[in-house]
């Protein structure tokens, strides 16, 4: 893999069904004065908050909440891996960084093939050290309640929510953990913290993600390794609605209608990149962010 300012690795594959993507909104550069690109030492540590000559995984990067937390994390000095089943966009949002003076590197992956995750983990010993794990790639299929939801959707979600999760973080644990100051993010969702009708092949998925890091913070507990969770509620991109329903724009516009301001991919990247820019002694377990109008999974306000 190169570890220039931009890479490729491996060849295309075909789309994940219902991956968790959406806006592909540009970023600006932060200014210097950004905490999050500032590079002070911690005076009760002495490591330094400034990710200089350290790489990070973002899966699930070809767009949405993946391609923007790649796009904060670059800007904030990482070299960036991009992965996704889609080649054509991770090669797109590699040029617009590239273009930027950023340093990223391309390699198509489908979390839920374990042998594919394997060959890419082998494939970063040409980076620089292995400091962060983004577990983005995710989705929803569907909303038909229990009794006649389609198992295969079911497994389909399963697979890539929490067996993507499992096969990504237990190739680069080791990597992570020889670094001395690695950060496992699991993005998953407030339906990993409570159910709602219609959701429950999704929500029994992102309850898997987040039982995931709470597991796996308790077990690397002594070793140099934060686990953080990032749970957003309501976030607006292109297509993670649309793909849960299939296709139907019309059903997946009802999801936010009224809605103000719902989240965007951004607000959750730069909440991503908060939390792995914090000194190497804060961990933020669980971050749980909402747009003002959402007080639960199944209140929202609505304007007329």
């Amino acid at each position: 893999m190169s570890t220039g300012t931009s890479g490729r690795t491996s060849p295309g594959t075909s789309p994940a069904a219902g991956s968790e993507e959406g806006t592909d909104a540009s970023r600006a550069t932060a200014p210097a004065t950004d905490p999050v690109t500032a590079a002070a030492a911690d005076p009760r540590t002495g490591h330094r908050t400034s990710p200089g000559g350290r790489t990070a995984v973002v899966t699930g990067a070809s767009s949405g909440i993946g391609a923007a937390t790649a796009r904060r994390l670059a800007e904030a000095g990482f070299h960036v891996v991009l992965t996704a089943r889609r080649a054509d966009r991770l090669d797109a949002l590699a040029r617009e960084l590239t273009a930027e003076g950023r340093s990223v590197s391309v390699h198509a992956l489908d979390v839920t093939d374990r042998p594919a995750v394997d060959a890419f983990a082998a494939s970063l010993d040409g980076c620089p050290p292995l400091h962060v794990l983004v577990n983005n790639a995710g989705g929803a299929l569907g909303t038909d309640p229990v009794a006649t939801a389609d198992p295969a959707d079911w497994r389909t979600m399963y697979e890539v929510n929490v067996l993507g999760i499992l096969h990504v973080t237990q190739t680069l644990l080791p990597a992570l953990t020889a670094s001395g100051d690695g950060t496992v993010v699991v993005v998953s969702s407030t339906a990993g913290l409570a159910t709602y009708e219609g959701g429950g092949g999704y929500v029994a998925a992102k309850h898997g993600a987040h039982v995931i890091a709470e597991t796996l913070r308790l077990e690397l507990n002594g070793r140099p390794v934060r686990v953080v969770e990032i749970a957003p509620g309501m976030v607006k991109t292109e297509e993670f609605s649309l793909a849960r329903f299939r296709g139907d724009a019309d059903r997946a516009a009802a999801v936010y209608a009224g809605v103000a301001e719902p989240l965007t991919a951004d607000d959750v990247a730069d909440t991503v990149a908060w939390a792995v820019t914090r000194p190497s002694h804060v961990n933020v377990d669980l971050l749980v962010l909402r747009p003002r109008a959402q007080a639960s999974n199944y209140k929202v306000h609505r304007e007329a």
